[in-house]
């Protein structure tokens, strides 16, 4: 969250009138603070706040410990270091790093204030595999009474987390627990050697990699791994994936467990050509595929991770010719979709914890909030259209995820200008689909000169349309000034001497913006007529009902 100085000093002598406890820590933070101890800190903080319920945890950094004194502290004094923490603890901890870093500039010296949110429940953070917390001020090992705490807040109620007494390892497929290891072990190369994890069974594995409770076999387990002939275990909650191709052809076919080898299979199905996309100036297209394969699987394995399975559905994969829709049941569980695509956001709470944090630890998703990031970033950086979420049916989350351009202009911009920031990105995308956006992003948008028209009719300005080589477009949909239409209607009537009403339509309909509708179009007509009028150059000598239009000094000198 953002604050501003006198914010942040406030939040300060707060942090401070409560002195140190388990989720609030201070330090000199000299120059030398190693990453190791900070990862170690945010596993403990993050731990300790989500066994008292607290949402958030701080540590600081300038704010000497015992005489409770602002003092000051040198380390990583730019902002690109500070960041550059965000990604070491992300790797150390291999799904959690910080809700934001701030800065204080205070009379007594700069502090730094890390703020870490808590653990989700029923997943403690580890750092580099060891987990933290606290003893009073101290920082220590994670008591096993506290790491089970956390682990049963969701196992009551998680549907995921239940063991199945009946299964065992024979039930889950060989294939998929090859790729499991082989996943397992890539992610977790730089803590533990190939070599140690290549001698553990897959019992031991699939612990490690919580996927399995002391080798029972959960229904996390059977989703992800499970034999196609075990499904029968879940019932009755159907474990599926449908894949349904619509339009001059139509195909569907069903994909149940193990979803690890499942929705790679899926993405087989899709038919994915390259499209050619024009940049200006230019003879040679730049070709991208229809489909981003981590694009549709990081959007599958969410439908996976956040699927309801106490609801008997199924997710559901439409293929059409111009876009891929995934649906998947139950409502977006933590927040909004927008609030993880500009904002870093980080889900406090899961549907399923249990599948979440064994898709974690087999390479599948983040369970930090990134992976919507990542679906808008990499379509950006293809020039196509963003990703549209649609919430409007009850208990469904319906992602559709665009495969041809929707406006060139808005593609080949995107191709020029690399910087622009992803709100502008996201606000030109509604213009380009012909959606609503606030007046702030219009008025901002209209000063940065990337858009023009009126409400609701937004459209590419010229430095967009100039652009996309799309000059015809852009003057059908631009809006010429009045002065325009007056020398065609005066050309018209020093010609033919008169015009009624029709015959003014017909004439300046095929001139006005496409931006307007027909009655847009026939109201900006009458406007014209009426300005004309009132300044003198036009007269109506007949009636309003039939009027008969001449020029004001053609008819004065009839007269």
């Amino acid at each position: 969250m953002a604050h501003d100085q006198a914010a942040l000093e406030t939040l300060l002598n707060q942090l401070i009138s409560h002195w140190e406890n388990e989720v609030v820590e201070f330090k000199r933070g000299k120059d030398g603070f190693s990453s190791s101890d900070l990862g170690k800190y945010v596993s403990a903080l993050a731990n300790e706040a989500n066994l008292r319920r607290q949402d958030r945890a701080w540590l600081v950094f300038g704010v000497e410990d015992k005489t409770r004194a602002v003092v000051g502290t040198t380390y990583k004094e730019t902002q690109e270091h500070l960041q550059a923490d965000k990604q070491q603890v992300l790797n150390g901890t291999e799904s959690f790093t910080f809700r934001d870093i701030h800065v204080l500039h205070h009379k007594d010296g700069r502090v730094i204030l890390f703020e870490i949110p808590a653990a989700p429940r029923g997943m403690p953070i580890s750092w580099n595999g060891h987990y933290y917390g606290r003893a009073g001020e101290s920082l220590a090992a994670l008591g096993q009474d506290k790491l089970d705490d956390i682990r049963r807040q969701t196992l009551g109620t998680d549907w995921t987390a239940q063991v199945v007494e009946k299964a065992s390892i024979t039930d889950l497929d060989p294939n998929a627990l090859k790729i499991a290891r082989e996943r397992f072990i890539a992610k977790h190369a730089n803590r533990i050697t190939p070599e140690e994890m290549v001698n553990w069974s897959d019992v031991a594995l699939l612990d490690r990699a919580k996927v399995t409770q002391n080798g029972k076999i959960t229904r996390t387990a059977l989703l992800l791994l499970g034999r196609p002939e075990s499904a029968w275990y879940l019932s009755p909650h159907p474990a599926e994936i449908t894949w349904k191709l619509e339009g001059d052809e139509r195909a569907y076919e069903h994909f149940g467990p193990p979803f690890l080898l499942a929705s790679s299979q899926v993405f087989a199905r899709i038919r994915n050509i390259q499209l050619r996309i024009l940049p200006r100036n230019e003879l040679l297209a730049h070709e991208v595929a229809k489909y981003d394969q981590k694009v549709v699987l990081e959007a599958l394995h969410n439908c996976i991770a956040h699927q309801d399975y106490t609801r008997a559905g199924r997710i559901v994969v439409i293929e059409r010719p111009d876009k891929l829709v995934l649906e998947n049941q139950g409502g977006f569980f933590e927040g909004q979709p927008e609030d993880y695509v500009l904002s870093e956001r980080v889900p406090h709470r899961y549907r399923n914890p249990f599948l979440a944090q064994a898709m974690t630890e087999l390479n599948m998703i983040d369970h930090m909030g990134y992976g919507i990031q990542d679906i808008y970033r990499r379509q950006r950086q293809r020039f196509l259209p963003l990703p549209d979420y649609d919430l409007s049916e009850p208990h469904v989350v319906c992602l559709t995820i665009h495969g041809r351009v929707v406006d060139p202009a808005y593609s080949r911009l995107l191709m020029q200008q690399t910087g622009l920031p992803l709100a502008d990105v996201l606000a030109l995308d509604r213009v380009q689909k012909r959606l609503p956006i606030t007046e702030d992003a219009a008025s901002h948008l209209r000063r940065t000169h990337l858009i023009e028209g009126r409400k609701p009719n937004y459209h590419v300005s010229a430095v967009v349309a100039e652009a996309t080589a799309k000059k015809a477009d852009y003057i059908r949909m631009r809006a010429q000034d009045d002065t325009f239409y007056a020398k065609l209607l005066t050309d018209y009537l020093e010609k033919f001497g008169q015009a009624n009403r029709g015959d003014i339509t017909q004439l300046l309909t095929t001139k006005l913006s496409d931006a307007l509708d027909d009655k847009q179009k026939h109201q900006k007509i009458s406007n014209l007529l009426t300005k004309f009028r009132r300044k003198g150059v036009i007269v109506n000598t007949g009636s309003d009902a039939a009027p008969c239009w001449q020029l004001a000094e053609k008819s004065a000198a009839k007269k």
